[in-house]
Order: C-alpha cells, then sequence, then structure tokens
C-alpha cells in the first residue's frame, strides 16, 4: 500500500450538514486531484460499461453521476466513487439473467437498472439502521475469497472478448463450457491487439505511470495500433456513443420476476457497502481523517438510485481512484464534485472520439483489473498460516464461481462463526471448574481453602469465570453431571465478565437440579449485566435470601456451619 502523505491530522466537520466536506482550502490541490481521477476513470468506465453488457455511455455517465452525488452526500472527504470490478460483475451476471426471462432486451434493461435502483435504497437502509461498523466485520479469509472469486470471473468473462468474439451466455460457465468453440473461432489479429495492450499495462515505466495512467495510456497505444498497424483489417470496436445528457429511466419491475430483483439488489447493495467502506479505511489511513460509515452508505445509496434512474452503471468507492486523487493533492469532496463535472465535459464534446477504440483494448483492461483483484499473496500464504482460513478462503472462491455471491458470503461466515465459536468455547470451558478441596484452585484465599477442606468434600465450589458464552452450556452440564454425593454446592459467579442467555439457562438447570435433590444451592458473586441476567430468570426466587445476599467466603462459611448443624 502506498505510504501515508505527511499531512497533518484533520478533524471531520460537523455531522448533520449537506455539503460536509466541500472545501475552499484546498481548490488547487483539489482541483489536480479531481482532473487526474477523471482522466484514470475514462478508461476504466469504457471498459465496465462494455463489459456488463449495458453499454460504453452507461459506464461513462456511472462515473460521473455516482462520483458527483456521492462527494456532496457521502461521509469521506477525498473518496472518489464510481464503476468498480465486483459491481460490475453483479451487475453483469442480474442483466444476463434478466436477458433471458425478459421480453425483450430492452425490458432486461430496464428491470437490471430497477435493481440498481433498489440497492441504493438497501445502502441508504443500512445506513439509517446504523449497520456501517458492522458490514466491514467480517473475517479476512471470506473478504479475500470473496475478492479474489470476483477477479476470476472477470478475468473468465473477458476470455470471449480476449479471442474476438462476443461473451458467450451462462457467466462462467457457459463460458468455460464454450472454450472449444471460442479456441475455435478465435480471430487472430484482435487477440494479438488484447495481448499488446496486455503488455502495455504491465510494462509501463514508472516515469511514464507517473505523467498519464497505465489504463489510459494502454487504451490510448492500443487505440493507436489498431488504426495505425491494423489499417485496413475489420476489429469489432466500441461505435458511436451519444454526445447527449443521460435518459430518466423509470422503475420497472415485472412481477414474475420481483423476488429475483429484490435478492439480487440486496446483494448489490451489501457488496457495494463492503466494497466502498474497504475503501474508506485506505482513504482514512493516507489522509489522517475518520470517515462517517454511515453517512457513507447514505450517500451512496443516493448515488445508485441516481445512476439506475439515468441508466448507469452501479457504483461504489474505488480504491486506485481515490489513491490517486490524494496523491495528486485532493482531500475534500470538491475534488469529487470536479472530477464529475470534467467527466461531463469529456463525454459531451468527446465521445465521438471513443467510437474507434477497439473492443479488445477494453477486454484486456477489464482482464488486468481481474488479476489485481484476486489476492494472489494471501492466496499463496493462508495453507501456511491456517489450515481451517485456507479452508475458508478457496470454499469462498468456489462458491462465488460456481453458485453465487450471496450463497458465498453468508456461506463463508457461518463457517468463521462455527470455527471461531468453537475456539471461543474450548477457551471459555477451561473457566468452568468444580471445586472440592482447597487444594484444587490455587485463587482462593487461606481462609476459603480451610473452609472447603473443613466441608471434607460435603461442599463443592462450582466456579464459573470470563465469557459465558452458548457454547460453554455444554460445560456446565457436564460439570454439573459430574457432582457425586454432597450436601452443599456453590455457585460462584464473582468473575464472569459475560453471562449469555444459553449459559445462563444452563445455570437456571443446574441449580434447579440440585434443589430437587435436596442440596443447599448457593448463588452468589454476580454483578451488572450478570445480576440481571438472573434477576430476569427469575432464579433468586427459588432460593433463600441468605444463599445469594453472600460474597464466596461467606457462602462457604454458612455451607460449612450448616453441616456442623445437621444431625449425627
Amino acid at each position: 500500500m502506498t505510504a501515508a502523505p505527511s499531512t497533518p491530522a484533520q478533524t471531520p466537520p460537523k455531522a448533520g450538514r449537506i455539503f460536509n466536506y466541500i472545501g475552499r482550502n484546498n481548490i488547487r490541490g483539489d482541483f489536480y486531484g479531481g482532473l487526474t481521477a477523471a482522466v484514470i476513470a475514462l478508461p476504466m468506465a469504457l471498459a465496465f460499461g462494455v463489459a456488463s453488457g449495458a453499454g460504453a455511455a452507461s459506464g461513462l455517465w456511472s462515473a460521473a453521476i455516482i462520483g458527483l452525488v456521492t462527494a456532496l452526500f457521502g461521509g469521506t472527504p477525498a473518496l472518489i466513487s464510481e464503476p468498480t470490478g465486483p459491481m460490475t460483475v453483479v451487475f453483469t451476471a442480474v442483466l444476463a439473467t434478466l436477458t433471458t426471462r425478459a421480453s425483450s432486451p430492452a425490458e432486461a434493461l430496464a428491470i437490471a437498472f430497477t435493481v440498481v435502483m433498489l440497492s441504493g435504497v438497501f445502502q441508504i437502509l443500512y445506513g439509517v439502521f446504523r449497520l456501517g461498523k458492522y458490514i466491514t466485520q467480517m473475517p479476512y479469509t471470506v473478504i479475500s475469497g470473496f475478492m479474489s472469486g470476483i477477479g476470476t470471473i472477470l478475468i473468465v468473462l473477458q476470455i470471449g472478448p480476449l479471442l474476438g468474439q462476443e461473451p458467450p451466455l451462462g457467466g462462467v460457465m457457459g463460458t468455460l463450457r464454450s472454450l472449444p468453440q471460442l479456441l475455435q473461432g478465435i480471430q487472430p489479429l484482435e487477440t494479438l491487439l488484447a495481448l499488446l495492450t496486455l503488455l502495455v499495462l504491465w510494462l509501463t515505466p514508472e516515469r511514464i505511470k507517473r505523467l498519464i495512467p497505465a489504463q489510459l495510456f494502454a487504451l490510448i497505444v492500443g487505440t493507436i495500433l489498431s488504426l495505425v498497424a491494423f489499417r485496413g483489417v475489420e476489429l469489432r470496436r466500441i461505435g458511436e456513443i451519444s454526445s447527449s445528457l443521460p435518459q430518466f429511466t423509470l422503475p420497472a419491475l415485472s412481477a414474475d420476476v420481483w423476488q429475483l430483483v429484490l435478492v439480487n439488489a440486496a446483494l448489490l447493495g451489501m457488496l457495494g457497502s463492503i466494497d466502498c467502506l474497504l475503501t474508506c479505511l485506505v482513504s482514512d489511513s493516507l489522509t489522517r481523517t475518520e470517515h462517517k460509515s454511515n453517512k457513507e452508505l447514505v450517500g451512496q445509496g443516493v448515488a445508485n438510485i441516481a445512476a439506475g434512474l439515468f441508466g448507469a452503471l452501479p457504483g461504489s468507492g474505488a480504491t486506485t481512484a481515490t489513491v490517486v486523487n490524494i496523491q495528486a493533492g485532493g482531500r475534500t469532496g470538491l475534488s469529487g464534485v470536479l472530477r464529475a463535472v470534467i467527466l461531463a465535459v469529456l463525454i459531451l464534446a468527446g465521445s465521438g472520439l471513443a467510437a474507434q477504440i477497439p473492443l479488445a483494448v477494453l477486454a484486456a483492461i477489464v482482464f488486468k483489473v481481474g488479476i489485481d483483484i484476486v489476492d494472489w499473496g494471501f492466496l499463496a500464504r493462508v495453507p501456511k498460516l491456517s489450515g481451517k482460513g485456507a479452508l475458508i478462503t478457496y470454499v469462498v472462491i468456489a462458491l462465488t464461481l460456481l453458485v453465487d455471491l450471496m450463497v458465498a458470503v453468508g456461506v463463508g461466515i457461518f463457517i468463521a462463526n462455527i470455527l471461531t465459536i468453537d475456539k471461543m468455547s474450548a477457551m471459555q470451558t477451561r473457566g468452568v471448574r468444580l471445586v472440592s478441596t482447597g487444594d484444587d484452585a490455587g485463587e482462593l484465599t487461606p481462609e476459603e481453602r480451610h473452609l472447603l477442606n473443613a466441608a471434607g468434600g460435603r461442599v463443592l465450589l462450582f466456579q464459573l469465570n470470563g465469557s459465558m458464552i452458548f457454547g460453554v452450556a455444554k460445560a456446565i452440564n457436564r460439570e454439573h453431571n459430574a457432582i457425586g454425593d454432597c450436601d452443599a454446592v456453590i455457585f460462584d459467579l464473582s468473575e464472569v465478565v459475560h453471562l449469555g442467555l444459553t449459559a445462563a439457562l444452563a445455570i437456571e438447570n443446574a441449580v434447579e437440579e440440585a434443589i430437587e435433590v435436596g442440596r443447599n444451592v448457593y448463588v452468589v458473586g454476580a454483578r451488572g449485566t450478570t445480576l440481571q441476567r438472573l434477576e430476569q430468570l427469575k432464579l433468586y426466587e427459588q432460593l433463600p435470601h441468605d444463599h445469594t445476599d453472600l460474597d464466596r467466603f461467606q457462602a462457604l462459611n454458612h455451607a460449612v456451619l450448616a453441616l456442623t448443624r445437621q444431625p449425627g
């Protein structure tokens, strides 16, 4: 990651105002940041628009509309939002599915843009219900597997265009099944042009990258090669792009696809939120500011609603564009506003120039984006770091490719949580102990040890320590079932910092069974939320007051004295 510049820490503006981050103290830096981000946005927006099936104009206007709205309403000063690889993958899959179910391509496209609008509604809801801080709290194994799966999808889907042909229907599996036919129908010159573009992307010297982004440089070089070195060759090109403003698109929701629309909108909204908030963290580290995650989600939601209404691709926070903006001097939302204005002018004035861009060049750019998204370093290291982590990562990748993006995330989080709970439960189980003599527990005071030894095993101390999550309930039941012949049991909760409902019910069950067999039962040491939990269960109502309003030493003393008063 690029080292953070030595920028003084900034205090975030007060929340609750619109246009929080539009400042006048850094106009020059914001202008250069916006200009640079606009330049790098052009090739990516064109490539994603063509790759999605919605058209180059859809990608271009997405970069302008989403960038403008999030700059005005978002919660991260220097964030740049535009169409991204992950969002394009989901939109492409949605559009491909709808194309097979709608009555016409136009209807499929209208419904797909409705999905974009609804995804924005979901993002707004995530922000309103303040879910921002939870959305990115996913294990890195899941995030890495998910993003690597998306990168692989982008790579596979570009095989057809790289070979000079239309992408096959059926997504990843359709492309893999069609691979023999694609190889048979290869267009050698288009494939050569794509390979040359990839070489430019990989081999561009750093001194050139400092002057012009590698993607734009490759786009220019590839287009010039197609016009000069491939003169007279029939190549597939973008074609004419309308120079007019985007048209307003009304939402369209067919009754037979509403479930598909809602599910994919929720997925798109969640993916966009994760993608965006991870980029916000990168922005924070570079600018030494702190973003407002919930406000950012609302801003992103409004932006995607606007994008859907004007027939543009969905978008999210873009890491590369954000880093470029910051490195060029952008610090406030003004850079995002200027970027959007520059893009709109370029689209309206220069759309005719884009008509000659070969599709093979754009396919190479998207192919390189897919390679960059795959987390190669972590995929190579994770088997050495953790076998379980490797399992989660590879399962998420496989499900992302072969099943569904939402299923992949859900299964990945489920497996990760189960493994985490199992590990935590094993750790917490050591905090459940049954003590019968003073020699069994080193943390007891000498007086408490003396009382336990004096009881001769007739008084047992049931100790619980730490966080009692639901996985500990089994250990509580096991220790309770191991209780042999005794006269009194003291449940010591003085070291419990959290008592989950399932563990509390296990304690309740142990107390009730001990009472049923005639033992004296004491419950001592509960404080705070632990005490509240037991009171909610009405556990103390089953015991005499002098068996609960005691500390551990007093309970031991009371139990031992009760033994001496027994006959015989």
